[in-house]
């Protein structure tokens, strides 16, 4: 039997070998490989922020500046196009659909199955999931790595409680804010400069074969207290060391200062961001008020999140099985004080971690991303643009020889164009145009420059596998619309391709996480179905005993090609349209399922066995009725047969539901159609006489 998530307290001898497992992950991490500088590099390359030449720096202050008239030099923008081109298409596949993840199961289970659903799309919806997956996609073609977390989590959150004894006149609205505990799955993009992962599996199975996985965030003091309240059954004793630890002091800023947490620096339009690392904001001691504190609070903190499948008696902790491995997660406070250890008991048994690549061709880490491929044609068709704009330059302002006895320096550099240049009296009755030479100027190869530029362009749509159509650009051309058609799908095939890695790395393991943490750890709860439109009901006991029926669909396996939504519709008409086979099956209930995986519940429209009894027999007093009328148009009222009666089938119209329960079992209808039948036939019989 699996037992919930526990907490504990360490031991300080276990606490102090925690410490040091952090420490090692984070050399394992960072002085091994140049992650980080390499990132900086593809975010400046995507930001078009790696031209620092004195040149361009000048031109760039005298635009800003109001002078219009310096050419700066231009980035062509080919990396940030291709990588969100190759973005767009991946959430257009995974995150356009409603629900986010459909749930399929076996016509017994479908309520069960819409249960799932309405719970992951809750939470999606709470969690903002399409945004944390897009920028986790984005991750994948920038740097050919990415990660994502994926945890049952318990947040102390708000609820509003009407009162009725309150008065509105005396300033209240009648509602009452109450804490509550909403639990429930999360997902959430990790920064891949501050995330660390066991280096020694490949990315996409540090979730089941890795050590250890994590993140480090960076918080105020404000923050930090308000994250530590939240906490179920901290580590109290540890909560003021915390509060009171430096991050300069910890061993991971001793080693280098942005060992413990990295701000990239891209943008230089926007202030170094590393400095709040070291300028912080510590109000209370501006005010004076530092004095009435009890504890020595910091202006600022790093908090890592570390997930660990570790042997507890290798760090001397005392909890059961400590002998065998067991996943847990830890949170540090500047990497010397543990404040929260808890065991992880989850079915699944994964580090609560996925981390992945957008490309892959069996060399790990060392595999280039679609950025770092992209990123030379970018530095080389900038190099074109730029020769031409130095040929602009140059044709404004161009090189000349003169001779500084007949004319003076200033005068001849003066930036004003229509500035008059007088000589000086060595030249005067001499010719001018013997005082100055200018150098001849030609520009041949601009024209050719925009040429080989395209070519470059097309390149890197071929490194891509990206068409100009694809970015939204308009490309004249003959074909047809069954031509052009395959022209797209044919593109679409690279696309497709990355789509369905996402699906085997990413996505599978993602469902199969949301799914059995919602069976392990679901309450009793009641949400709202934006497909259904309805209120829906949340049983665990019903979840948990369909576990092996369900499955959940995304963009790349619609709900459509896990219950063969084509063949099913092909059988329906089949059935509908031959009579031998339709008698074989019942139809209602089979639309019914049909139109749930579809994502409308109609069931509540079934009609019961008595109502279709009674409607049958209904139709058949009426054929009788107007064929005796037909034979004896005298016939009166009175002679006709009784129309048959609700309760003859235990139908009641009102409630619309059986009103002989033990007869409905029995499935009378067919018995008592038959003795109306009988019934109605003597009647004719009588009335032909």
């Amino acid at each position: 039997m699996i037992t919930p998530n526990t907490t504990i307290t360490p031991t300080l001898k276990a606490q102090q070998g925690l410490k040091q497992y952090l420490q090692s992950a984070r050399i394992m991490q960072w002085n091994n490989v140049n992650f980080r500088e390499n990132w900086q590099i593809i975010d400046r390359a995507y930001q078009r922020e790696q031209d620092y030449t004195l040149e361009n720096q000048r031109a760039k202050l005298a635009n800003r500046y109001g002078d219009p008239t310096k050419f700066q030099n231009v980035t062509v923008p080919v990396v940030m196009p291709q990588v969100e081109a190759a973005v767009t298409y991946q959430a257009s596949v995974f995150l356009t659909g409603t629900p986010l993840f459909g749930v399929v199961s076996n016509p017994a289970n479908m309520d069960a199955a819409r249960q799932l659903e309405t719970i992951i799309d809750e939470q999606a919806i709470r969690g903002g999931w399409v945004n944390q997956f897009m920028m986790a996609f984005r991750d994948a073609f920038k740097y050919n790595f990415y990660a994502i977390e994926c945890e049952w989590d318990r947040i102390a959150t708000a609820e509003l409680d009407t009162s009725f004894t309150q008065s509105t006149t005396q300033g209240s609205a009648g509602a009452n804010v109450k804490q509550t505990i909403w639990e429930g799955n999360t997902v959430r993009r990790l920064d891949p400069y501050n995330t660390l992962c066991d280096m020694r599996v490949h990315p996409s199975k540090v979730h089941s074969d890795g050590e250890f996985a994590g993140y480090t965030e960076l918080m105020s003091r404000v923050k930090l207290k308000d994250f530590i309240g939240k906490l179920q059954n901290k580590i109290i004793a540890n909560v003021v060391p915390a509060f009171q630890s430096s991050m300069m002091s910890s061993t991971a800023a001793t080693m280098s200062p942005t060992a413990a947490y990295f701000i990239p620096q891209v943008n230089p339009d926007v202030t170094r961001q590393q400095d709040v690392l070291n300028i912080g904001f510590n109000w209370i001691k501006w005010a004076g008020l530092s004095e009435y504190s009890e504890i020595d609070y910091k202006d600022i903190y790093i908090v890592t999140t570390l997930y660990a499948r570790i042997i507890p008696a290798d760090f001397d902790m005392a909890v059961p099985n400590k002998q065998t491995p067991q996943v847990w997660k830890f949170i540090f406070v500047n990497d010397e004080i543990l404040i929260y250890a808890e065991r992880k008991t989850n079915a699944h048994a994964f580090l609560p971690v996925l981390c992945g690549q957008g490309m892959d061709d069996g060399l790990g880490y060392q595999t280039k991303s679609l950025a770092t491929n992209v990123t030379p044609v970018q530095h080389l068709t900038s190099a074109l643009w730029n020769s031409s704009i130095a040929a602009s330059r140059r044709a404004i302002a161009d090189r000349a020889l003169y001779d500084p006895s007949r004319i003076s320096e200033a005068q001849i550099n003066n930036p004003n164009p229509a500035a008059k240049i007088p000589v000086r009296p060595a030249a005067y009755g001499k010719p001018v145009g013997e005082a100055v030479y200018t150098f001849p100027f030609r520009d041949d190869q601009s024209q050719l420059i925009i040429a080989k530029a395209q070519q470059l362009e097309v390149m890197a749509n071929k490194i891509s596998r990206q068409n100009p159509v694809r970015q939204g650009q308009f490309v004249k051309g003959n074909k047809t619309r069954s031509e052009f058609q395959e022209v797209m799908q044919n593109a679409d095939g690279g696309d497709q391709m990355i789509a369905m890695y996402f699906e085997s790395t990413l996505f599978t393991p993602l469902k199969e996480i949301l799914k059995i943490n919602i069976l392990q750890f679901q309450p009793e709860d009641t949400l709202f179905s934006r497909d259904t439109k309805q209120a829906v009901q949340i049983d665990p006991v019903a979840l948990r005993k369909a576990v092996l029926a369900f499955k959940v669909s995304d963009g790349l396996v619609p709900t459509d090609k896990l219950i063969s939504a084509d063949d099913l519709r092909d059988a329906m008409q089949a059935m509908a349209n031959i009579p031998a086979i339709g008698q074989a099956y019942n139809l209602a209930p089979m639309f019914s399922y049909f139109m749930k995986t579809r994502g409308a519940d109609i069931s509540e429209f079934e009609k019961s066995p008595q109502q279709i009894a009674y409607e049958q027999a209904v139709g058949q007093w009426q054929q009788l009725v107007m064929q005796l009328m037909k034979q004896n148009p005298e016939m009166r009222g009175d002679q006709l047969p009784p129309q048959p009666a609700p309760q003859q089938f235990g139908y009641d119209p009102q409630a619309n539901n059986p009103t002989n329960t033990s007869a409905a079992g029995q499935e009378p209808q067919q018995s008592q159609v038959q003795q109306l039948q009988q019934q109605l036939a003597a009647s004719g019989q009588q009335g032909g006489q």
